[in-house]
């Protein structure tokens, strides 16, 4: 890993997340010059959206207490705007590296088009820079104790592995909720067709929609992300942001 390369921790889920303090103190630990940028509070489902909160045509920042030993600011913007803002001019040097999570909860399957914790990193490769989402696998409406220390294992050779592709890598880990020491192998792995996690219309009416989340019905696709993520191995997965392909036949007319 070459020495002085530029790190942003960013998520989803609000400066207040356990999480970035994870990826921010496993990037120090790896040599890596840090800075936290976050949202101010939770931004899940905001996929690349460039969405924030002016005031006089001004990003709202407010530094905050230093997060996993390193500087740190609460935007009031979502992740991808954050990253924009960083790779164009708001932090000098502008980040090498965006690390974005951890995220609390999966982002497998085709489904993490809607993630703000995977927009971020998409984003940063699609400026040139790298990305890497990572993601704990906690359960919707778990009450348990979570295992964020069982991230840290996997990321020295995942931030080896993301510093070492070209320009543009974004990589997406999922790890298990359970301890470290019970994990099987990290298996690279193709995006199941679905994600873990669907939305549902709960009710409707004069008052608008109510929409919850649920766990998806139907099985994974076996050897995807999703498969492999829920037999205990945690999952490894590159991402390729918007790119053009050809027109099929059928729209030939």
């Amino acid at each position: 890993m070459k020495p002085g390369l530029r790190a942003l921790v960013t998520n989803d889920d609000g400066i207040d997340s356990p999480g970035p303090a994870v990826l921010a103190e496993a990037a120090g630990a790896a040599g890596l010059d840090v800075v936290v940028a976050v949202p101010d509070r939770q931004y899940s489902g905001a996929s690349a959206a460039l969405t924030a909160v002016q005031e006089h045509g001004r990003t709202v920042t407010e530094p905050r207490p230093p997060v996993g030993g390193a500087p740190a600011y609460a935007v009031h913007a979502a992740p991808a705007h954050i990253v924009v803002a960083a790779a164009h001019g708001w932090l000098d040097p502008p980040p090498d590296l965006v690390l974005s999570g951890v995220n609390r909860g999966a982002n497998v399957g085709r489904a993490v088009l809607h993630s703000g914790t995977v927009g971020a990193a998409l984003t940063a490769g699609l400026y040139g820079g790298r990305g890497l989402a990572v993601s704990l696998d906690v359960a919707l409406d778990s009450d348990r104790p979570e295992h964020w220390d069982a991230v840290s294992p996997h990321l020295p050779s995942v931030l080896r592995m993301l510093c070492a592709g070209p320009a543009g890598t974004t990589l997406s880990l999922n790890v298990p909720d359970r301890p470290a020491a019970e994990h099987r192998e990290l298996r690279t792995a193709p995006l199941d067709p679905r994600g873990s996690v669907q939305t549902v219309v709960a009710e409707t009416g004069n008052e608008g929609l109510l929409l919850r989340e649920v766990g998806t019905d139907a099985p994974p696709e076996p050897g995807s992300d999703r498969a492999l993520l829920a037999a205990g191995h945690p999952t490894l997965t590159a991402l390729a942001g918007v790119r053009e392909t050809s027109v099929p036949a059928w729209g030939d007319r």
